[in-house]
C-alpha cells in the first residue's frame, strides 16, 4: 500500500479524525486512516458516503479510496 496516504489519527477525539480524513482525501484518492476514537467510524463512513468513495476496514484503520 505504498501510494495510500497514512492519516494517524489515533488519540485523538471527533471531530479531529474526520477532519484529518477530509483534509487527506482533498490531495489523494487513497487514504489509509488509523482512528481509535469510538464515534470514528460513523464519522468516516458518512463523509466517505457524502464524497461517494468507497471505505472499508484495513490493518487496523480504514482504507477510503476514490472509485
Amino acid at each position: 500500500m505504498t501510494d495510500a496516504v497514512v492519516v494517524d489519527a489515533r488519540a485523538m477525539r471527533c471531530p479531529w479524525p474526520v477532519l484529518r480524513l477530509s483534509r487527506a482525501m482533498r490531495g489523494a484518492s487513497l487514504v489509509h486512516i488509523l482512528a481509535d476514537d469510538p464515534q470514528a467510524e460513523r464519522e468516516f463512513n458518512a463523509l466517505a458516503r457524502e464524497q461517494g468513495w468507497d471505505i472499508s476496514p484495513y490493518d487496523g484503520g480504514w482504507l477510503v479510496q476514490r472509485p
